[in-house]
């Protein structure tokens, strides 16, 4: 396999795990915003109940999130083979 194929490999992987992952860690993130602004706004007003727990991440999150990982270590091997290869 080129070198070239490697440092390719590398990219695609890498662009597909941004592409992947990063719409889940906003979403997560967004929502947690969220949810503490709502909680300080209910407490300004006096209105606050008990505190809920963290908010947590969905099950999809969580998958997109495991397949994002994944494809970042595939870029890195690939990056590896470029590097060992060349």
């Amino acid at each position: 396999m080129s070198a070239w194929l490697w440092l390719l490999a590398a990219a695609l992987a890498g662009v597909a795990a941004f592409f992947v992952g990063w719409p889940a860690w906003t979403e997560f993130v967004a929502r947690t915003r969220r949810d503490l602004n709502a909680e300080r706004y209910l407490a300004w007003r006096g209105r606050a109940g008990d505190r809920r727990p963290e908010p947590s991440m969905t099950p999809g999150e969580r998958v997109r999130l495991v397949v994002a990982v994944v494809l970042a270590l595939a870029a890195v091997f690939c990056l590896v083979g470029f590097f060992t290869y060349s």
